[in-house]
């Protein structure tokens, strides 16, 4: 059926040869190709058709061109039409050509189910026969570190007292105290690292770091082509030398990624939509050597999710990076970038903070895609489900 439709309406045949040359589609051959699709769908079903025909609309597209089914979703097709809620490119076209003919009348959307997975979801304690199970004993535990000097034996006590961080700050009226019952998150580097493999695995923990630059980084920049708003970024991730002003390489791609996935709209409540460009800033800021970290901390005049403070004479030339959170600065473990930003992806985990709005998107492509965490329990943007099929294949 969709070949059919695709072959017999004008521009369809391009899409169809665009495809077989590619094994891709750009985001205007895949808008052509919905509205194509969804024009034949309202006019044999008409503008509210059947859930059963939008998923055969959505199966016929992934079984014609099959390097677009999304392998991390449970059916392949759910970016196209997802029945759970709703969503998806047919459903977001049938939903505009709906609002279209009903000249402009408000209708009450669909409400989506919960995101269950994802960063602040409360998971299955560590288990580990040297974990102290009594508040007391975590209490002593707690003063301990607080005051000794030796790093092994903050690392240790840590690890004992996991559990009881982790009931801590699902706690509603405790969680707000994180930092002040374990301040060494602020001077000892390797903690969210610890924190996050013994809340998963080594394996899951290890997976950014060994597939981004081996893998990913080539995707993203092919992916990144034609891009101009990012034109900057491209260069200075494909460059191997220093780049005055710009990123280095590792940070280059990850914000390229942000392009890729730009921030969706904030929805009646907080009218408006930021740039990716602008999205970047709530990912990484750049301060000068010199400049005082707590002067910095005092002057943030909202709440900001996590994200990273990084500290150089330029922003290619960084000496260390810091993860802001709840106006604290913690230090990252290594002076690389593109560790810091695993840390930064991990540190929501570990402290069970929501990603920023408007990082949401490319925060549950790596969450899905690179490091499998709760790939079925996470809604994602239909934008996110199209890369990862891309990246996937």
């Amino acid at each position: 059926m969709a070949e059919y439709v695709l072959k017999n309406k004008p521009g369809g045949e391009r899409i169809i040869n665009d495809y077989a040359q590619t094994k891709s589609l750009t985001d205007s051959r895949r808008r052509d190709m919905v509205k194509i699709l969804v024009a034949h769908m309202t006019s044999e079903h008409g503008t509210s058709p059947s859930r059963r025909v939008k998923e055969n609309y959505a199966k016929g597209i992934i079984t014609l061109l099959p390097y677009l089914a999304d392998p991390r979703s449970r059916l392949g097709y759910e970016h196209f039409y997802n029945a759970e809620d709703g969503s998806g490119y047919l459903a977001w076209r049938l939903k505009f050509i709906q609002k279209e003919t009903s000249n402009g009348q408000n209708k009450t959307p669909r409400m989506s189910k919960t995101q269950m997975g994802g960063p602040t979801s409360d998971r299955d304690c560590f288990r580990e026969d040297n974990c102290l199970m009594t508040d007391s004993l975590c209490s002593e535990a707690i003063a301990l570190m607080k005051h000794t000097a030796d790093e092994g034996i903050v690392m240790m006590k840590m690890k004992q007292t996991f559990n009881y961080r982790q009931k801590m700050i699902h706690d509603p009226v405790k969680s707000s105290d994180i930092f002040l019952d374990f301040p060494r998150f602020l001077d000892i580097g390797g903690l969210i690292e610890q924190d996050f493999t013994l809340m998963f695995d080594e394996a899951t923990s290890a997976k950014f770091l060994e597939k981004w630059p081996t893998i990913y980084k080539q995707k993203v920049l092919k992916q990144s082509r034609g891009l101009t708003q990012s034109d900057d970024l491209v260069q200075n991730a494909e460059c191997t030398i220093e780049v005055e002003n710009g990123w280095d390489s590792d940070m280059s791609s990850i914000l390229i990624l942000v392009h890729l996935l730009p921030p969706s709209p904030h929805g009646r409540k907080r009218p408006g939509k930021l740039s990716a460009r602008q999205a970047c800033e709530h990912l990484v800021k750049f301060v000068k050597t010199g400049t005082s970290i707590q002067g910095h901390l005092d002057g943030i005049t909202e709440s900001l999710q996590p994200y990273l403070l990084a500290v150089g004479t330029q922003r290619s030339v960084i000496h260390k990076y810091f993860i802001v959170i709840d106006k604290h600065a913690i230090p990252c473990k290594s002076p690389g970038s593109l560790a810091c930003f695993d840390e930064l992806f991990k540190a929501h985990f570990v402290f069970g903070t929501s990603y920023d709005h408007d990082l949401v998107n490319m925060y549950n492509f790596l969450q899905t895609t690179i490091y499998k965490i709760d790939v079925d329990t996470t809604k994602v943007n239909p934008r996110v489900a199209e890369l990862r099929a891309l990246m996937l294949r």
